[in-house]
């Protein structure tokens, strides 16, 4: 199906792909609607609605049926359209969900119900999927058709779509960007991706962020609202060239409508034959940025390297390329081997955290257990390099000098630490809510320190005396709207200059200039620290909570215990 951006082209789209009940043939096999209502939400504690399944004639309770879940009750005269389209297979045999917002019922008639609407809809996170596929499509298949066949959704993503209109629309493509592996077909009409609640980000993160595994068709008209939240006519063209440009598989059709259902329901059949087209072919993400390209590779993803642990922090790597990393918890220290294999190096760490190799070839390590900077020799003995205090993530420089963050001490008031050589330390910085990550840029000229309770990492000038100058809140970090920051942690650069941030959405990576130009994320969507490691350096080892994963990219890493390398300026 082309891109309709002709007006003219729309409208005759419109006027040969008109549909109406009344103009379905006879011998079409007529599904049921049928209404129930859920009140026991856990995730929406207190609200009412109204739901509605419609199952078709052709549905067998022997296999799964693919879903459509519609967003504002019944939409687009749906189960008329669908009678038609699964008669002529032109879509899949699929049940339809159409669930209303919640409501929490006034305590009297003197009051007002709250109205869940906009937080439900148009508030971003992982919520509303979550009470779609925890609470609602369990109840579903509770339910039996009135001749009894039971009701059973498949759950693959590729099998089920999502949709709304307006709000329900954005409320639909969150659901998706959330839970790709539950939703990858999505049809958005009048979608509300504007200033509300948070909706505005998403063509700036549809952009940077790896590509996720989703279909879907926008639908908007030139006349639709521009009110104190923003502009509903161009944020759905900005959101079709976000999602463009970043290769998703995206459809549209632009008319000169206003707010409203009008053509959304005149097109729908046709939207349901695209979006449905190839199943069940699994949709398949585009291949993303520019900026992504240069750094991932084609085919390769994430790979387990061990799991089973409480938490899991500090990776660092060795002149080999040996990987070791932190069991904080259990006190333990763990190596990968060249061959992936994991053994245990320490068996009891002191509570070892953030850690990284000096250029002496020992293992430097905050020692949460004794509150002191330890450093491990091959065979696993250590030595105390620096004492008094409770360090959290560190870096040593090629010449063997050591910065260290220490946020536990004064709330809002962390300091960094600087340890020379010869084990001399000294408060070099104060003043930052929480100092978590550190590391060096690449010709380690300066430092960056991550502040993991704002979205900001802190650029310093490394002096010659080990004193810092110059100090600015430079890397500008996304922060999730279910959050209040980054939780930035552990970083590392390359050597090409590029900063990764592990943080709430996963690995933000930097340019020199302190813009974030692209998002990576971890399969089990948390990430606290991270480093290059292979024999090329080139394989990212990321400790994800009680697991730690690899993925081999086109880059490289810029270690600590390297002689100082000068990347490529920026381009500004």
């Amino acid at each position: 199906m082309p891109q309709f951006s002709s007006p003219l082209i729309a409208l005759l789209l419109m006027m040969c792909l008109h549909f109406h009940p009344a103009a379905i043939a006879a011998d079409v096999p007529k599904g049921e609607v049928t209404k129930y209502s859920f009140e026991n939400s856990q995730i929406f504690p207190g609200t009412v609605r109204d739901y509605w399944v419609y199952v078709p004639k052709q549905y067998d309770p022997a296999k799964p049926a693919c879903v459509y879940v519609n967003q504002d009750n019944v939409q687009y005269n749906a189960p008329a359209a669908f009678d038609e389209l699964i008669h002529k297979q032109e879509i899949p045999v699929l049940i339809g969900v159409f669930v209303t917002h919640g409501r929490v019922k006034a305590t009297s008639d003197q009051a007002l119900d709250r109205f869940n609407r906009s937080f439900e809809y148009d508030g971003l996170g992982d919520n509303y999927a979550r009470f779609i596929l925890d609470e609602i499509l369990p109840e579903v298949e509770k339910k039996t058709a009135t001749d009894g066949r039971a009701i059973k959704l498949s759950k693959d993503g590729n099998d089920r779509c999502i949709a709304g209109s307006s709000s329900g629309a954005i409320c639909a493509f969150t659901a998706a960007w959330e839970r790709p592996d539950a939703f990858r077909r999505v049809f958005s009409t009048i979608g509300t991706y504007v200033g509300l609640r948070g909706g505005n980000v998403y063509p700036t993160l549809i952009r940077k962020y790896e590509p996720k595994p989703i279909r879907i068709f926008l639908q908007d008209g030139s006349n639709d609202q521009n009110i104190y939240g923003g502009d509903w006519w161009m944020a759905n063209q900005e959101m079709q060239r976000s999602l463009a440009f970043a290769g998703y598989e995206v459809n549209h059709i632009w008319g000169e409508g206003g707010h409203d259902a009008k053509q959304a329901t005149q097109i729908f059949p046709d939207a349901m034959r695209w979006i449905w087209k190839d199943w069940p072919t699994p949709v398949k993400a585009g291949p993303g940025s520019q900026q992504l390209r240069d750094i991932l590779i084609s085919g390769e993803s994430w790979k387990l390297v061990a799991d089973g642990y409480k938490f899991t922090e500090g990776p660092a790597v060795n002149t080999k390329g040996e990987v070791f990393y932190n069991e904080v918890p259990g006190s333990k220290t763990f190596k990968v081997g060249l061959d992936g294999k994991v053994t245990e190096f320490i068996a009891d760490s002191k509570r070892g955290d953030g850690q990284a190799f000096g250029p002496d070839g020992r293992l430097y390590a905050n020692a949460g257990a004794t509150e002191q900077l330890l450093a491990w020799d091959a065979d696993g003995k250590s030595t105390v390099f620096a004492d008094g205090f409770r360090g959290n993530d560190l870096v040593v420089r090629h010449d063997g000098s050591v910065y260290a963050t220490a946020p536990f001490t004064t709330p809002n008031d962390s300091k960094i630490w600087y340890v020379s050589p010869k084990g001399e330390k000294k408060i070099v910085d104060s003043g930052l809510k929480f100092a978590n990550g550190i590391c060096c840029s690449p010709d380690q000229s300066l430092l960056y320190v991550a502040d993991s309770r704002t979205h900001w990492v802190f650029s310093y000038q490394i002096q010659s005396d080990g004193s810092l100058a110059h100090k600015q809140r430079y890397f500008h970090l996304h922060v999730p709207d279910t959050a209040d920051d980054s939780g930035a942690d552990g970083m590392r650069t390359d050597r090409d200059g590029r900063l990764y941030v592990a943080t709430r959405l996963g690995l933000q990576v930097c340019d020199q200039a302190g813009r974030v130009n692209c998002i990576i994320p971890t399969p089990n969507g948390k990430v606290s620290n991270l480093t290059f490691g292979g024999e090329k350096f080139d394989t990212i080892f990321a400790t994800c909570g009680d697991r730690v994963y690899s993925r081999k990219v086109k880059v490289q890493g810029a270690n600590g215990w390297q002689p100082p390398h000068t990347p490529a300026a920026p381009r500004l």
